[in-house]
């Protein structure tokens, strides 16, 4: 098979079956082999091997491999009827469904839709058998999310005995057989242009964009697909008449650069399908944080305390699991209008401990408590580093190491006995009418 598929990779006319890897010629429309029409073909195919993995409605799909039940019905996992939606079956989607739409909206969409809590310690467990899976293909993987990766196969092909497009599309396969859930490639030259390929056919979807086509496909493209165009800056363009990439690709660097700093000289490169970048197998976690959706809106101290507590307890366990700190606390907040509040405070040193979140958010969240009232609340750390050099003795603030000193003990006993053996006077009683984290970020 690999003599002819040698043969195919001269000839640029040549593709391959994606169901069953079978070199395919020319014009065929179907495999001649197994009869799918799903065959991919591109001028090139067998020269491109920076590629972006995308799992299909990852959180749904994992729930509907294990009850075949859902299969068939629209799925959203997300919050209560005060969440937000984490994902949704493409059944779900067709019918308007989002994600991070609020959750009543979703609901309005598909009244219908079953709703399930998100089980991120499941999704965890099968993000990192896929992630095994990408690592046994190359060593330069690129981790963005537990279910999305970017891969460069460039020099594998001895390895693998075949090209990293039909290394990838066999990858797919395996995936769907042995884990039971799908995923969708992006094949390009560059990252940018690999992950804009891999939403173009989901869910099952493998395309390609070229090096020779970048400058027509992009031209043709709203500006939001450049990376960074969100609503308010397209909306910022548009005033400037600008509302497609290839009005961008008429203008001069110097230009967009005077109008619009840092970001134009972004989009100048990226309009012109110009990214360098290269795939970080070091790419790991920016941030760890924790966040919840309260059932009533919240106002006063007294009720957010509590929750914030518990979320700092939770991203402090998560730290200390992965063996990280972290020397920036961000406190989220998004208001009943849906309006987002982050706030952040610098430490002098990595932390890990629950005691030093919870006190520093609580000095960020006293604040924003002027009386608005909240729908959700969140906590992280960000300026990840390794927990070596993490939470030094303060041989001033005494209470401190002490409450360290504690908190080391209470790790100790709920290791032993379970999470709820001890609880601070924060978190007993207090707060339990709250949402549980719906939402975490590794």
């Amino acid at each position: 098979m690999f003599a002819s598929m040698a043969a195919s990779v001269n000839n640029p006319e040549h593709g391959f079956c994606r169901d069953c890897l079978t070199p395919q010629p020319r014009d065929t429309p179907r495999c001649a082999r197994c009869g799918s029409p799903r065959l991919c073909r591109h001028p090139e195919l067998y020269r491109l091997h920076l590629a972006h993995i995308d799992c299909d409605a990852f959180y749904a799909a994992v729930e509907k491999r294990d009850n075949p039940a859902l299969r068939d019905k629209p799925l959203i996992i997300g919050g209560g009827k005060r969440g937000v939606v984490s994902t949704a079956c493409y059944i779900a989607r067709i019918r308007g469904v989002r994600s991070a739409m609020p959750m009543f909206k979703a609901l309005e969409a598909c009244p219908d839709a079953v709703v399930l809590p998100p089980d991120m310690e499941k999704y965890v467990r099968v993000g990192g058998q896929v992630r095994a899976m990408m690592q046994a293909l190359t060593p330069l993987v690129e981790p963005l999310s537990i279910d999305e990766a970017f891969l460069d196969l460039g020099g594998t092909e001895k390895l693998h005995a075949r090209p990293g497009a039909l290394v990838l599309a066999d990858f797919a396969r395996k995936v769907e057989n042995e884990i039971g859930i799908t995923v969708s490639i992006g094949l390009s030259y560059c990252k940018f242009l690999a992950k804009v390929a891999s939403d173009l056919k989901k869910p099952r979807g493998f395309a390609v964009i070229g090096e020779q086509e970048a400058t027509s496909f992009l031209a043709g493209q709203p500006v939001t697909l450049i990376w960074g165009v969100g609503k308010a800056f397209a909306a910022t363009l548009e005033q400037d008449g600008i509302r497609s990439i290839g009005q961008l690709q008429t203008m001069e660097r110097g230009d967009l650069m005077r109008r619009y700093g840092t970001m134009g000289d972004r989009l100048f490169r990226l309009s012109r399908g110009q990214d360098a970048r290269q795939v970080d197998p070091g790419g790991d976690a920016k941030s760890v944080s924790a966040e919840t959706t309260f059932d009533a809106d919240l106002a006063s101290m007294a009720d957010l305390v509590p929750v914030l507590r518990a979320l700092s307890e939770k991203v402090s366990a998560r730290l200390k699991k992965a063996h990280i700190a972290g020397r920036t606390v961000v406190l989220k907040l998004k208001t009943q209008d849906f309006k987002i509040r982050t706030r952040n405070r610098q430490l002098a040193d990595p932390t890990r401990l629950a005691d030093r979140i919870f006190q520093t958010g609580l000095q960020l969240l006293e604040k924003e408590a002027d009386g608005t009232k909240y729908r959700l609340l969140g906590i992280g750390v960000s300026d990840l580093s390794d927990d070596g050099r993490a939470d030094p003795p303060d041989l001033v603030d005494e209470r401190a190491r002490k409450r360290a000193m504690a908190e080391g003990a209470i790790d100790s006993l709920r290791d032993k006995f379970g999470k709820k053996a001890v609880e601070t006077g924060y978190t007993f009683g207090k707060g339990r009418d709250a949402n549980p984290p719906e939402h975490q970020e590794e």
